[in-house]
């Protein structure tokens, strides 16, 4: 078992955790439908009330946050999401909030006239971009077909990238944003792309698959996990390691960039759901346990990617 620390508990399925520079962090409460921040020493203050299903965060180049919210859940009478929406449900949507403010934006509802339906985790690159993953929603006898998204910030752009892509969860960034990676929920697999621009995904090449056998959008299978192992949201440390919460298993699985190499961090939650980096020297991981309601840390082996916007 990982020496973890705990930092707070009583958090109502917590999920996107985001670390600041003075120590905090954040993180949605998808229950309680919150962006709240963490002190470090375990208080913690509601930043903004989201409504629906807070699922990700990332601080944007404009010092704000954006959060993928999912629309709403079901829960169960502990507080899980379950299967089934909300009968106020009308669509996922991508948010903005102003930290000093707490003030509330919604940025995007819809791409080509769809609807999202689900929107689950975010990542910046380096010119201001965002990725963002569609869950979806899986419900007692369909399941949505989703997509890995690109959008601005100013709202002047949002495209689907990759489609169709079953229950895409976690989304992340190689260093130097060569690659983008993706976790699929209930397949445990982690998939790549290479990155040919902002928004742009270049086409698996001969050897990785070529057009017919690739992955979904061309993409290059990374990692597939053995048995029953469900994956959620990730993040990458500065060696390149994808390092991706798994659920049922309980902890973080840590793959190599080249897939080579697949090792386990044990949590002891079978609702591992997410990891992210901070600390002066990065080397603290921030880990959301959400079956028992926890942020915990823990020393990391490595530093984290430093991320290309933080506050």
């Amino acid at each position: 078992m990982a020496q973890l620390r705990e930092v707070t508990s009583g958090l109502k399925f917590p999920e996107g955790p985001v670390a600041l520079n003075d120590g905090s962090v954040l993180v949605v409460e998808i229950t309680r439908g919150t962006l709240t921040r963490v002190r470090p020493n375990g208080a913690k203050e509601v930043v903004a009330e989201t409504g629906g299903g807070p699922n990700g965060a990332a601080v944007g180049p404009d010092g704000k946050v954006y959060v993928c919210n999912n629309g709403g859940l079901r829960f169960t009478a502990d507080g899980h999401p379950t299967d089934g929406v909300p009968d106020d449900y009308t669509g996922g949507y991508i948010q903005r909030v102003d930290l000093d403010s707490g003030k509330v934006e919604v940025l995007y509802t819809e791409c080509n006239g769809h609807r999202l339906r689900g929107p689950n985790d975010i990542v910046f690159d380096a010119s201001g971009g965002f990725w963002f993953s569609d869950f979806g929603k899986v419900q007692e006898r369909q399941r949505d077909r989703t997509a890995l998204y690109y959008a601005k910030t100013d709202g002047s752009l949002v495209k689907e990238v990759v489609f169709p892509i079953d229950g895409p969860n976690g989304i992340g960034l190689a260093p130097g944003d060569t690659h983008l990676y993706a976790a699929q929920t209930f397949e445990g697999r982690v998939w790549s792309w290479k990155i040919a621009a902002p928004g742009e995904l270049a086409p698996a090449e001969i050897g990785e698959g070529g057009p017919l056998l690739a992955g979904p959008g061309g993409g290059k299978l990374l990692a597939g996990l053995p048995g029953y192992q469900l994956l959620d949201s990730l993040a990458v440390d500065s060696a390149g390691n994808v390092c991706v919460a798994t659920l049922i298993n309980g902890g973080i699985t840590v793959i190599s960039p080249d897939g080579a190499s697949v090792e386990f961090v044990p949590t002891g939650d079978p609702l591992t759901t997410n990891i992210c980096f901070g600390g002066p020297d990065l080397r603290t991981a921030y880990i959301t346990l959400s079956a028992s309601g926890r942020l915990v840390a823990m020393d990391w082996p490595r530093p984290g990617l430093k991320l290309h916007y933080n506050r």
